[in-house]
């Protein structure tokens, strides 16, 4: 199975939020009062979007974008084959997605799990993300979510491997230059949650 991160565009942003699986589509569901795929397609690309393929068809999406000067919000969903892209992400997270952040003076990235997603919990626990508390109520029909972050502080107790072979920088399918990430530093950030 040939699996590639590509610069995200409108088209397979769309794709991949038009087939959801069931737990992105309940994350996103309650965040947003009415949304389509499109709508979530031009939302993820107000930041740094990168689509994962597998054998050429875009399977998930993730990124991070600035809500203000030193934070970001980090985010991720995918369709049902999204595990298997799991750990290229989690690569691309450490060698390009997190350094760029920082370069970027990120001084706290934070993402929102709902409670019960439980691939989206396991995975920030596993990404080094500092469970911060838990939000009763944050969805529009009550559900519970979970605040997760990382800070300056918290980086220097995550654990960045050398990943060598990761691409230093993602192509983007529109020419853009929306997925070229600086493979500078070595801070994280979160690639889960909305």
């Amino acid at each position: 199975m040939t699996v590639r991160i590509i610069g995200g565009n409108l088209r397979d942003l769309s794709y991949i939020a038009a087939n959801l699986r069931p737990e992105d589509q309940a994350e996103i569901d309650c965040q947003f009062d009415e949304w389509t795929p499109a709508m979530l397609a031009l939302h993820a690309m107000q930041g740094r979007a990168y689509v994962v393929e597998l054998d050429g068809n875009p399977e998930a999406a993730f990124g991070a974008a600035p809500l203000r000067s030193g934070l970001w919000i980090a985010w991720s969903w995918g369709t049902k084959r999204m595990k298997r892209c799991v750990p290229r992400i989690t690569e691309f997270f450490y060698a390009v997605l997190g350094p760029d952040v920082a370069a970027q003076g990120a001084w706290r990235v934070e993402a929102r799990a709902m409670a019960g997603n439980d691939l989206a919990v396991r995975w920030l626990n596993r990404l080094g993300a500092t469970e911060r508390c838990h939000l009763p109520g944050y969805g529009k029909n009550g559900e519970d979510f979970i605040l997760f972050d990382w800070t300056r502080e918290t980086w220097n107790h995550v654990s960045f491997p050398k990943t060598p072979g990761i691409e230093a920088a993602a192509d983007s399918a529109d020419g853009s230059g929306q997925g070229r990430a600086s493979a500078r530093g070595a801070v994280a950030t979160a690639a889960c949650g909305q």
